[in-house]
């Protein structure tokens, strides 16, 4: 005979050791016992007699208790035993709840490490701490929707108006969730969904200062500019060097060579991936033999006047400049390879291999094979010691020739 609401709720433990079991039908009872009343189904599967729980009264009415019997019932009608299939759910459930945005972040962190410079690893987690841990980090990764990550992390940071970090943020949450898809966590990246949902962004170059006049003015204010010892060494080496500006502040005096005057740039620290050489002019010497007593003892040739265990803030340079009066519109730190880069091809008819060599971009030879990192610095060498001249001449105005762009 079938249980009704109002006999389960009376019953009570009657003091028996095994505790009283009263039948529902179909393989269900409630056991009493003195610790409480139990939810229970009987059934057989594959020839043995097994016992699965279907929870503990009044949390799990009766009602409820019946479904899950049904839902049981269902499962083996299937062939399928709902024991095993009830703690594998529960399994899957702990996973879910260990494998939260934030668990497998720091874990795609921790293993893709190697193919970041040390700065960008410490930026990338920083991003990741400050504008989306807070805010899905304790989700589990399988939980996360497209408009978790968009209403959650991306439109909080539109709305703060820094739109191209935001375009950012929503690239590193993709690699998060490829990697958790390459590891078995989750089935796909749910940020593919998010393609035209975030504010576009206008693309624009670098601003820079491509004409010699201004240049030669440019190159005064630099040597004018008075401030923390790296800093100016730093400012005056940007435009010496062609070198990002994330490279150039992360220099390490292991990686130079300033008696043969070279810098050798691992390939950690390359956009590419690819060691880099950098002949130094006679005048990039001296500016790093004149910083050497400042930071000499140090890892970096410019660490971060806060703490010399990091290198310098990547605002640096840029708000050197800004104190310099030109706005972000006029120049900025990424513009000094783009000066040197149109001048040098469009005045001084410098060869453009050998220039996009020294940019570290990638350069074929007429087999179609990518040249390697010492190719042509000999010549590379006497290219950069005219450049230094060249810029030497603008500062104290022996230098007049007019930009005149090519028609080669």
């Amino acid at each position: 005979m079938a249980l009704n609401a109002t006999f389960v709720k009376q019953q009570a433990h009657k003091g028996s050791s095994n505790g009283e079991k009263y039948a529902d039908g179909g393989g269900m009872y409630l056991h009493v016992t003195a610790t409480g009343k139990y939810w229970r189904l009987s059934y057989r599967f594959a020839g043995k007699q097994k016992t699965l729980a279907l929870g503990t009264y009044p949390d799990v009415s009766l009602i409820k208790a019946r479904d899950r019997r049904a839902a049981a019932r269902t499962l083996l009608a299937d062939g399928i035993d709902p024991g095993v299939a009830k703690r594998e759910e529960k399994q899957n459930k702990a996973e879910a709840a260990a494998n939260t945005f934030e668990a497998v972040a720091r874990d795609w962190l921790a293993k893709s490490a190697n193919r970041r410079a040390a700065v960008t690893q410490a930026k990338v987690t920083n991003w990741l701490e400050k504008d989306v841990f807070p805010f899905i980090g304790t989700m589990p990764i399988t939980t996360i929707k497209a408009k978790d990550v968009l209403d959650r992390v991306a439109r909080r940071m539109e709305a703060r108006g820094i739109h191209e970090s935001a375009h950012r943020i929503v690239q590193i949450c993709s690699q998060v969730f490829r990697f958790a898809v390459a590891t078995g966590v989750v089935d796909r990246d749910v940020t593919a969904d998010l393609r035209g949902a975030l504010v576009a962004i206008k693309k624009t170059n670098y601003a820079a200062i491509t004409e010699p006049k201004p240049v030669g003015q440019l190159m005064r204010l630099i040597h004018a500019y008075s401030g923390h010892p790296t800093v100016v060494a730093a400012l005056k080496l940007s435009p010496l060097v062609f070198l990002r500006p994330g490279e150039l502040r992360a220099a390490e005096w292991s990686e130079i060579d300033l008696d043969a005057g070279q810098w050798r740039l691992p390939a950690s620290k390359m956009k590419m991936k690819i060691e880099h050489v950098v002949p130094l002019s006679r005048q990039a010497v001296a500016i790093l033999r004149e910083v050497q007593p400042v930071s000499g003892h140090g890892r970096y040739v410019f660490p971060s006047i806060r703490t010399g265990e990091r290198c310098m803030s990547e605002n640096t340079i840029s708000a050197a400049l800004r104190g310099m009066g030109y706005s972000k519109d006029a120049m900025t730190a990424h513009g000094f390879r783009a000066m040197a880069r149109t001048i040098m091809d469009e005045v001084l008819g410098e060869r453009p291999d050998l220039i996009e060599h020294q940019l570290a971009h990638t350069v074929k030879d007429p087999n179609g094979r990518a040249y390697n990192r010492t190719a042509h610095l000999p010549a590379r060498k006497e290219m950069m010691q005219r450049w230094a001249d060249y810029l030497d001449k603008l500062r104290v105005g022996a230098e007049v020739i007019e930009f005149r762009k090519s028609h080669r």
